[in-house]
């Protein structure tokens, strides 16, 4: 049998195609190919022309089938030259710019052809230097040979002649050498450029540098090309003589600029962070090859592995994680030979073998039964050689099922006595902030709950349950109607429709499963029907009818609901992942372990929870790893498996419609359609139930709703965050740090990272998920009640639907003015508009009332991550201490402290505080207040709606009915001392971003605005501007400025707070103007036609201000700015480390679209993260401060969280809002006073500018043109300014009163 011997070099590129030859044994190619043949009954060449693209007619007539192959053979050799050609081309313009002298002549007298660009690439590189001894003596045997050198291509001879195609192909590799060519002459005589180059390479050889050869990207060497190009014309040069003089110089002030920073900071250069390193392609192929091998299907994940690898560019998309996971998948097959082609292909690829390859090797022999011991010491010693350690693959490596006892078995053929070694004790976290405290050694009290170890454990293996079970029915609170007999109608008839839609979702289900598999002809591309077989079919279907009842009456966008589809589908995957993985068994038996930590019939101990989970980790390192490395989904992905299954539901859910005639058939009609609406001038697809669903779905009024796991609070205790991997639930998937959709550059940034540095941030969010909760009932009861009664906005209870404006009504055969009809449609949008917030808000309010409701008798815990910029939140999204007043209302601590000396009175200052009547008075006139309104007080608690109704006058009606409850059961109790009290007592920053910025600047009239100095009374910065305006309008108004004298008499503290509080955080002034323009127009008395200007006029009023009471932090504000838009437009993301080492990234890059097709809509998505993408300039400027400034809030946050945890007392925070017992009231202040002067005693500006100097310092552009450099010298002197600070003295915060009041 003949075949084709297809052979690939893997470091000089592939060879020519040979005449066909006979298959030998030793050619892998050939073996698969004989192999498919004998078990396909296809046609040999039509398999062959599935994995190898050929332009040729398909001919009838079988006598040319000959000439067919044979011109199917030149084909082929021409496409794999022209392969390899590209390739070469590609490495030769890399090291062209590397080379400053090349003798063109002798490079072509050496090869005796202008073909440079198609030579090996080493005979390329011998050609740069021709004079060395080896090629003379090579010429000298030449000549006496009398032949061409060795180095010219030799064609196969063919039986036809050259075709048209294989000409073109020829005559594009001769202007594509030639173009090379001329690059390689410009370079010679740009002297320009040589000695531009010759700083760089010389540059580059200094200690600590990378060479620019081995690290550049295709797409730095593509610019130098460019550079290469317009530096290296003699015609360019001439031109501008004058630009070329400036641009030598400018290079002379950044190499002096450099110098001068070296002097300062000589650290090495750091690392560019890779942002979003694997790329939604990536990421995509590497999810398709895991869901294959959730299914089994790993004949599947290797053909798309294979398929992708041999093709040049889509080999670029595969990186090692990927190959690794294949070899995983082979290894459970026991398939050695497999695992060891692979490795083959991860060389060729370029690419090296990480320790996942090796631990997949190890496992597979140690699955083999006759393996021998001369190949794992190969494998071992190859291990080696590459720089790993045995015990590093134990310790880095994540182990599925048993594959950890395989590895361990293979090992031990060769080394009976391996033992994995105990892991020292972890490094501490340097950061001098906490140095001390991870160091100091001591027996501290750390807190404990008042649950005994049984009981936690009962509730774990509860918790457990639920998250395995993945949802939860509950009942909802709104009234229980008598079921009447059109109700029990209404619900037996859905019941038989949702029957119906079952079955018929199921069988579409199925058969779209079939179509999908069915496509033989390509196997390895990306599709979706892995994805459609993670989970039963019946569950999928359980997924879509559970989304027909959240669809709002007036729809919801296509976009979110398949979001929804495809995020629920995601989460059910990654715990069957989990389940499979064995994984359950290991983490009940250690979080059995960890409950002796927390338990109160326990001992005490120094063990914080993450270095308690790290010990026991250690002790159990048995079975399989308690987190996975499995990648999760990207943002496309998601939208398109929620698409499809969308269509699947627009398509086969279908309600009856009785026709007009009076006769009992029935036809039937969809119950879902898809619609378009425009939304902000784009237009939008919509899903929206037919009238008759939503009819039926109201006059059933059924009494249950259906939630996530992970939308509940947990029954026990978090899981502690101990690495950015594992923490938080039990099996349902918590990222540590929220992010953009799909973005993945956060995770990276916190792997990379030391893992001594994140403790801090582990820590606290510990610590504030180890708080227990409980729901305060009578307030519940009464939210509810009012929830029932249509509701009470002024009480921020949504009315029902039933309370909406009813829509006007359009007459026909009334005739109407252009005028009328305008208004008319005017009124009617508007009626829409309210409806559908009506809509949204009532849900809202019934989703948290009724999880409220449902662990109203339960002790319960909410588990904490963060955002990118470290601010902490609670994980379930509903119901949290992070909500709405009347959410809060409902939420006490579960543990109970006495309200000792003082803890009444800071009840009745948490009382005024959350009335909003007495912010500007101190705090004993709070106190005074409160003790002259005590009636009040006890009214409203006695007789909430019955009585003076005092509480429903507050800025947070709810929380102060709480408190007042609160306090007349401590004024009744025997001794109010002993008193034990639930309530959280809150302590709230004065304008925190500004206090931050002022201790930044150590700006002593802005200290004192914020209330960092120590005053008599709390100082309101909103006033303090509304009075510095009101002196300028004053002013302006003497000088007969018009809008100045209109505004006499309206402005005030409420029309200017808005503004003052988010120019911290970045508002611009056109922001600003809108924010005050919405305050005027609240003002009745207000002239309307004088609005615009006058917002324009305040706006720059307020700016002015600002500048004058907080110099040092408009200095600052603007040095962040600008240092900001510089670093974006050199082409980088904004990074820095907060003072606690917590690395942070700004995810602003410019949009790009992804377009999913679809038959129900093209869906194109906006894309943001993509790092690929240049940074949004505008974005990157105008977050850069406000988010620095967050980050340095939430670090003094987490600094008095773990601090408060060392003290033994309960911390919460609502970002700089601190909650504790009223007990502890007092020590929490002193603790957050100290830390916050702690954390500016650290040199933030200057650390933060040696920062970014060390990062961005080496972004010198590539284009060395007089702008660039000039940007590129603009920016390395705003980084490096030093910024002048204030005499305010920092302690003075300790002392301060109001700082936290």
């Amino acid at each position: 049998m003949l075949g084709l011997k297809l052979c690939v070099a893997r470091r000089t590129g592939a060879l020519p195609l040979r005449v066909p030859l006979l298959v030998l044994p030793a050619c892998r190619r050939c073996l698969q190919l004989r192999k498919r043949l004998v078990s396909s009954s296809e046609h040999p060449w039509d398999f062959f022309r599935r994995y190898y693209s050929s332009v040729i007619l398909k001919k009838d007539d079988r006598k040319n089938q000959m000439c067919e192959r044979a011109r199917l053979l030149e084909v082929l050799e021409a496409r794999m030259q022209q392969l390899q050609a590209d390739n070469v081309t590609e490495m030769k313009c890399t090291e062209v710019q590397l080379v400053s002298r090349i003798n063109i002549n002798s490079l072509e007298r050496h090869t005796g052809s202008k073909d440079l660009a198609f030579l090996p690439a080493s005979e390329f590189k011998k050609s740069l230097n021709p004079d060395t001894e080896p090629l003379r003596r090579e010429r000298t045997a030449e000549r006496q040979l009398g032949r061409k050198s060795y180095t010219e291509t030799i064609h196969p001879k063919s039986m036809l002649g050259p075709t048209k195609w294989l000409e073109k192909l020829n005559k594009e590799k001769y202007n594509k050498t030639k173009r090379q060519l001329s690059i390689v002459k410009k370079v010679k005589e740009s002297s320009l450029f040589s000695k531009n180059k010759d700083a760089h390479k010389a540059k580059s050889m200094e200690p600590g540098r990378k060479s620019s050869s081995k690290n550049n990207s295709a797409k730095t060497s593509a610019a130098r090309r460019a550079n290469s190009s317009a530096f290296g014309s003699p015609q360019a040069a001439n031109a501008d003589k004058g630009s070329a003089f400036s641009v030598e110089a400018i290079l002379a002030e950044v190499e002096e600029l450099e110098k001068h920073l070296n002097s300062q900071d000589p650290s090495a250069k750091l690392l560019k962070d890779e942002g979003n390193k694997y790329g939604d392609t990536q990421r995509n192929i590497l999810s398709y090859i895991e869901a294959c091998g959730f299914n089994d299907d790993v004949d599947r994940a290797h053909q798309c592995v294979m398929f992708n690898h041999r093709i040049l560019n889509r080999r670029k998309q595969l990186n090692i994680k990927i190959y690794s996971t294949l070899m995983h998948l082979w290894a459970k097959k026991g398939s050695l030979d497999q695992i060891g082609k692979l490795f083959k292909l991860v060389e060729e690829a370029g690419l090296k073998p990480n320790l996942d390859c090796y631990m997949a090797a190890l496992e597979c022999m140690g699955r083999m039964e006759n393996c021998t011991v001369h190949v794992i010491k190969r494998c071992i010693q190859q291990l080696e050689e590459n720089g790993f350690k045995l015990q590093d693959l134990f310790k880095t490596c994540v182990f599925r099922k048993d594959e950890r006892k395989m590895v361990m078995k293979a090992i031990r053929v060769v080394n009976p006595n391996f033992q994995l070694l105990s892991e020292s004790e972890g490094a501490i976290c340097q950061s001098p902030l906490v140095t001390h405290f991870y160091s100091e050694i001591g027996a501290f009290k750390y807190p404990k709950l008042d649950l005994c170890v049984a009981e936690l454990k009962e509730r774990f293996d509860r918790q457990l349950k639920k998250e395995q079970a993945d949802t939860i029915v509950i009942d909802s609170v709104e009234v229980v109607k008598p079921i009447t007999e059109k109700m029990k109608r209404m619900r037996k008839r859905l019941a038989d429709f949702r029957a119906k839609w079952q079955k018929s979702l199921l069988r579409a289900f199925r058969e779209c499963k079939f179509h999908l598999v069915a496509k033989r002809n390509y196997p390895w591309r990306v599709n979706l029907y892995p994805y459609l077989c993670v989970l039963g079919d019946e569950e999928y279907v359980d997924i879509m009818l559970q989304c027909i009842a959240n669809i709002p009456p007036n729809g919801e966008a296509l976009v979110i609901i398949a979001k929804q589809l495809g995020n629920r589908v995601y989460n059910k995957y990654s715990i069957r992942k989990k389940l499979k993985d064995e994984m359950v068994n290991k983490i009940r038996d250690i979080y059995h372990a960890y409950a002796e930590l927390l338990a109160e019939d326990t001992e005490l101990n120094n063990f914080l929870p993450r270095e308690y989970m790290k010990q026991l980790e250690g002790e159990m390192n048995s079975g399989p790893s308690l987190f996975s490395e499995d990648s999760s989904w990207s943002h496309v992905l998601i939208v398109q498996l929620g698409t499809h299954l969308v269509n699947l539901m627009v398509h086969e859910i279908k309600i009856p419609i009785f026709t007009q005639n009076q006769t009992n058939e029935k036809n039937l009609i969809p119950a879902l359609y898809h619609m378009y609406s425009f939304r902000s001038n784009k237009q939008i697809g919509f899903i929206k139930p037919h009238p008759i669903l939503t009819q039926n779905l109201e006059e059933a009024a059924e009494t249950t709703l259906i939630f996530d796991s992970s939308v509940m609070p947990m029954v026990c205790p978090p899981i502690p965050w101990t690495s950015p991997r594992f923490g938080a639930y039990v099996l349902t998937p918590t990222k540590l740090m929220r992010c953009m959709e799909g973005a993945l550059q956060h995770q990276l940034l916190l792997e990379k990272c030391n893992s001594c540095d994140l403790h801090v941030v582990l820590d606290s969010l510990n610590q504030l998920g180890n708080c227990a909760w409980k729901v305060n009932k009578p307030i519940l009861d009464l939210i509810i009640s009012i929830f029932n009664d249509k509701g009470s906005e002024k009480l921020e209870i949504p009315p029902p639907l039933s309370e909406a404006p009813d829509m006007p009504k359009y007459d026909s055969k009334c005739d109407m003015s252009s005028a009328a009809k305008s208004s008319l449609k005017r009124k009617m949008a508007w009626v829409r508009k309210k409806s559908a917030e009506m809509h949204s808000l009532r849900m809202d309010a019934l989703y948290k009332l009724s999880i409220a409701n449902h662990v109203r008798d339960e002790i319960f815990w909410f588990p904490h991550n963060m955002d990118f910029r470290g601010r902490t939140y609670p994980c379930p999204p509903y119901f949290n201490h992070l909500g709405s007043d009347v959410t809060r209302a409902v939420l006490l601590f579960a543990e109970g402290k006495p309200l000792g000396e003082h803890g009444l009175n800071w009840l009745k200052i948490h009382l005024v505080n959350l009335t909003g009547f007495k912010k500007s008075c101190s705090l004993k006139e709070r106190l005074s207040f409160a003790n002259n309104f005590i009636d009040d007080i006890l009214d409203s608690a006695d007789n909430p709606l019955t009585g003076r109704k005092w509480w429903m006058n507050a800025d947070e009606p709810w929380q102060v009915l709480a408190c007042c409850t609160e306090i007349a059961h401590a004024l009744r109790s025997p001794d109010p001392t002993k008193y034990i009290s639930y309530f959280p007592v809150h302590q709230d920053g004065s304008c925190n971003g500004l206090q931050h910025y002022a201790a930044l600047g150590r700006d002593a009239i802005g200290a004192s605005s914020v209330n960092l100095m120590p005053c008599e009374v709390p100082q309101d910065v909103y006033s303090r501007v509304s009075e510095q305006v009101e002196e300028f309008r004053k002013q302006d108004a003497e000088n007969n400025v018009k809008i100045a004298q209109i505004l006499e008499g309206f402005i005030s503290r409420k029309v200017m707070k808005q503004t003052v509080m988010t120019v911290v955080y970045g508002v611009t002034r056109f922001g600003g103007r809108l924010q005050i323009e919405k305050k005027l127009k609240e003002i009745e008395n207000f002239p309307k036609e004088y609005v615009w200007d006058a917002s324009h006029y305040l706006v720059q009023q307020v700016f002015n201000s600002l500048t004058e009471m907080f110099t040092s932090t408009r200095e600052i504000q603007g040095w962040l700015s600008e240092s900001a838009r510089l670093i974006a437009r050199s082409g980088s993301s904004v990074e820095w480390v907060t003072p606690l080492g917590l690395p942070i990234v700004q995810p602003y890059h410019r949009t790009r679209t992804a377009l999913l097709r679809n038959s129900l809509q093209n869906l194109k998505l906006q894309i943001s993260h993509d790092t690929t993408q240049r940074p949004d300039t505008v974005k990157q400027k105008n977050a850069f401060p406000p988010n620095f400034i967050h980050s340095l809030d939430s670090t003094h946050m987490m600094l008095t969280a773990v601090y408060c945890y060392r003290a033994g007392i309960t911390f919460v925070s609502v970002h700089d809002c601190f909650w504790t017992h009223a007990l502890t009231v007092d020590i929490m202040n002193k603790i957050c006073r100290e830390q916050f002067v702690a954390l500016h005693n650290q040199p933030i500006l200057q650390d933060l500018s040696r920062f970014l100097v060390n990062k961005y310092r080496y972004n010198i552009p590539v284009e060395k043109k007089a702008k660039k450099l000039k940007e590129y010298k603009t920016m390395l002197e705003m980084l490096s300014r030093t910024l002048k600070t204030g005499e305010f003295d920092l302690e003075k915060v300790k002392e301060s009163t109001y700082f936290f009041s």
